[in-house]
C-alpha cells in the first residue's frame, strides 16, 4: 500500500515562492505517475500538473504554465511543486496523488495524501 505525505505548504505574500514535497513510502516511486491536485474552499478539485515515472515529461493546467513546475527524485521517493510567482487564487488544499503506469493524467489517481495548505495573502 503505498502512501503519500504532503509538506511544505503555509503563508506566503502574492508573488512569493513556496516548495511542496510529497515523500512516499510502501512502495517505489518510480513506478508510479505522480500528479498534483488543488481544491479551493468550495470549489472542485483540480488538476495541477503530473510527472511521468522517469521525470522525462511534465504536463501542467494552463493556469500555472510558467508559473509552476513539478520534478521528482526516486532515489529518495520524493515529488515537488515548486511554486513561484503566487497569486492570492492560489490559496488552496494541494493534494499529490500517484498512478501505476506511465501517462499523465487529469483524473484516475489511487493514492493520495492528506493535503498540504498553501494560503497566500495579498
Amino acid at each position: 500500500q503505498v502512501q503519500l505525505v504532503e509538506s511544505g505548504g503555509g503563508l506566503v505574500q502574492a508573488g512569493g515562492s513556496l516548495r511542496l514535497a510529497c515523500a512516499t513510502s510502501g512502495g517505489t516511486l518510480s513506478s508510479y505517475t505522480m500528479a498534483w491536485f488543488r481544491q479551493a474552499p468550495g470549489k472542485e478539485r483540480e488538476f495541477v500538473g503530473g510527472i511521468n515515472r522517469s521525470g522525462s515529461s511534465t504536463s501542467y493546467a494552463d493556469f500555472v504554465k510558467g508559473r509552476f513546475a513539478i520534478s521528482r527524485d526516486n532515489a529518495v521517493n520524493t515529488a515537488y511543486l515548486q511554486m513561484n510567482s503566487l497569486k492570492i487564487e492560489d490559496t488552496a488544499v494541494y493534494y499529490c496523488a500517484a498512478r501505476p503506469g506511465s501517462a499523465i493524467t487529469s483524473s484516475n489517481y489511487d493514492y493520495w495524501g492528506q493535503g498540504a495548505q498553501v494560503t497566500v495573502s495579498s
